[in-house]
């Protein structure tokens, strides 16, 4: 199931999401560059800038240690995995970040973004405390701001790409589906990966942090959310 766009119109430019949208592009860029002269350097620098929960939890670290564990909490959320990795998150942000950025105004949707990253970072850190696997990738920030645009917008109606192996077909379905569906799927993913791995084997999709990430989008949305008022 592929969005493709809502129905939502913005009142204002979205400064905020098309420069993170640019910047992760940009980061992505230059690891694939990396990547092209040394895979060994490439994997190093992941493991460098990544987030690694044992590294973030104090029970291992690396030579030199840097830069800080806490800080590779903030640069793991503009390095990705892979072009699907990033073209994905980017695609969630693109559709859903204008909307949210529109309601919180620029400000306040750049700092709900970063704290909602940092938020979905800890929650798998919670989780696997004693991983020495790197997350790396947008989707625990872009899973906050899906958060908050179902509290939004769970009527809007969102066009989306339906593909049953060759078979495809566009239907338009409230958010509320699309996004619900979507929170389900990380939800069920993160308790076969809690049943059935643990530490270092709880590699691959970092399905915490998407449930982190989209619970702290709904908290973050009451509290930074502005109030209206009354003009006498």
């Amino acid at each position: 199931m592929i969005p493709l766009k809502d129905d939502v119109p913005s009142s204002g430019f979205p400064f905020v999401t098309i420069g993170l949208i640019v910047l992760n592009v940009l980061v992505f860029l230059y690891q694939a560059s990396i990547g092209m002269d040394s895979e060994r350097a490439a994997e190093a620098f992941i493991l460098e800038f990544g987030a690694v929960p044992c590294r973030v939890t104090g029970a291992c670290s690396v030579p030199g240690d840097f830069p800080p564990p806490l800080a590779t909490i903030f640069t793991s959320m503009f390095m990705h995995g892979g072009l699907f990795h990033v073209a994905g998150n980017m695609l969630y942000l693109w559709i859903f970040g204008d909307n949210v950025e529109d309601t919180l105004g620029h400000g306040r949707f750049l700092v709900f973004y970063l704290v909602a990253g940092v938020a979905a970072a800890l929650a798998q850190v919670v989780v696997h405390p004693g991983s020495r696997v790197p997350m790396v990738g947008a989707s625990g920030a872009v899973s906050g701001v899906l958060g908050a645009y179902l509290l939004l917008f769970p009527y809007a109606r969102v066009l989306v790409l339906l593909i049953f192996g060759f078979f495809f077909r566009i239907v338009r379905w409230p958010a509320s589906i699309v996004l619900g569906f979507w929170i389900v799927v990380q939800f069920l993913n993160g308790l076969i990966t809690v049943s059935v791995a643990a530490g270092d084997a709880a590699g691959g999709t970092a399905w915490f942090a998407h449930i982190g990430g989209f619970l702290a989008g709904i908290v973050l949305l009451f509290l930074m959310r502005p109030r209206r008022t009354g003009r006498l």
